[in-house]
């Protein structure tokens, strides 16, 4: 695997730890493992994937097409197995779209990249002073410590994360993943068992002392990834990374591209558990040939796999409880520029959602011919991740602190969806 680890611990530091990882037994032990496991997250585990668009996907070449308008671009719409039209370059979604819904009346502030994925991603603006969670950091503390059985990271990133756990801490920082299913680590060249059963010895010592010495909250901190690193080594769990143990057919559906493996690991990972995964496929700030870029390259990839990995939870039975969210940090402009792109635009966009047991095959408000406008009711980043803590099960009382002891409610005190939830 591709590991890059969570901020304030070295690379070289956790990948020591990591040595056995993967560790696993015969193919059948693991196919009656993971279908054991399959059995239990549909009786009592939620889930939720999300893909991530980074850069900015262009909503109206995608989900809100406008044929007619001088924004309109050169893709048609076409129809759908839900109640909605979408891109004629997203063939293959199109005929899972019943199981997916649109919010096509997303309307948010910060159209800078870094600002903008910050608010999506946390549901508050930058602050200086305090440091928000992702919402993968905040189920990992609501649900991940809750499932004793979890031996892996209850928040995986798939392909990159920029995000932090904030105040959540360390231990529910984002572990982040390539999708080759191999470790990359140019500065280590490989530990004996005995050297390595010192170091953790010695290293054990050393935190008991630092953490009495009662300097804060980072060594416990430490000390606990450290411990689930360790961990680790003895799994069953980890083969769900391993992905070249899926049949070639399954690989082949999912398409045979880093973010298509990526999908098809993040199932493997809620089959075994996990409660949130997310998966980057990144290339989106189309400032120029727009049309080319999405028709050549970056919508047939996003096609392929996100309605393989429609199809095959819904197939497995685990798609009513596994939440998928589909987004960028905002939109692009519906006018286009001279370069034939187009810019940033975090006024009228939509963002996908479906699974989790949703009212799904719909597409909710609506924006003008022109795609300018948006018409009705708006959205902001705390009313997605509110309906997706509804469908995960997670109270919206929830309140957490900040290490300065500040209250601060889950998804900023956004509202779910009611079109979603019924």
């Amino acid at each position: 695997m591709n590991l890059a680890i969570p901020r304030g611990m070295s690379r070289r530091h956790f990948l020591t730890h990591l040595a056995a990882g993967g560790a696993a037994g015969s193919a059948m032990e693991f196919i009656a493992h993971v279908s054991a496991r399959a059995d239990e997250v549909r009786k009592n585990q939620k889930a939720c994937i999300l893909i991530w668009l980074g850069g900015g996907p262009p909503s109206i070449d995608m989900w809100d097409l406008k044929p007619g308008s001088k924004n309109g671009g050169e893709f048609k719409p076409i129809d759908t197995a839900g109640e909605m039209q979408i891109s004629e370059h997203l063939p293959k979604t199109a005929l899972v779209m019943d199981s997916l819904a649109l919010v096509r009346t997303m309307s948010t502030r910060e159209a800078d990249h870094n600002r903008g994925r910050y608010y999506m991603q946390t549901c508050y603006v930058p602050n200086p002073t305090v440091v928000h969670p992702v919402f993968g950091s905040v189920v990992s503390f609501e649900l991940g410590s809750k499932r004793t059985g979890l031996e892996i990271p209850a928040f995986v990133a798939v392909g990159g994360s920029d995000g932090s756990p904030g105040f959540l801490g360390m231990t529910h920082a984002p572990f982040v993943v390539g999708s080759d299913g191999r470790i990359r680590d140019s500065d280590r060249k490989g530990d004996d068992p005995d050297r390595l059963d010192q170091r953790l010895s010695m290293l054990a010592v050393l935190e008991k002392n630092f953490i009495d010495s009662k300097r804060g909250g980072l060594p416990q901190a430490h000390k606990e990834v450290y411990a689930n690193a360790v961990n680790l080594m003895t799994s069953k769990q980890m083969d769900a990374f391993r992905i070249e143990k899926e049949p070639p057919e399954a690989r082949e559906q999912y398409g045979n591209t880093e973010f298509g493996r990526g999908l098809l690991m993040a199932r493997r990972l809620v089959e075994v558990g996990v409660p949130f995964v997310e998966v980057d496929l990144n290339g989106w700030d189309l400032h120029q040939n727009v049309f080319t870029s999405l028709r050549d390259r970056l919508l047939p990839t996003l096609d392929t796999g996100l309605a393989a990995l429609t199809a095959d939870l819904k197939q497995r039975g685990l798609l009513d409880h596994t939440t998928i969210v589909c987004m960028g940090e905002f939109g692009r402009t519906p006018r286009i520029n001279a370069r034939v792109g187009r810019d940033h635009w975090a006024s009228s966009w939509t963002a996908v959602i479906g699974g989790g047991g949703l009212k799904t095959g719909q597409a909710i408000g609506a924006t003008d011919a022109d795609g300018v406008e948006t018409q009705g009711k708006t959205y902001l980043p705390g009313d997605i991740w509110a309906t997706v803590a509804h469908s995960l099960g997670i109270s919206l009382a929830t309140v957490h602190v900040s290490k300065r002891g500040r209250p601060m409610k889950i998804a900023n005190g956004g509202t779910p969806i009611q079109e979603l939830i019924g």
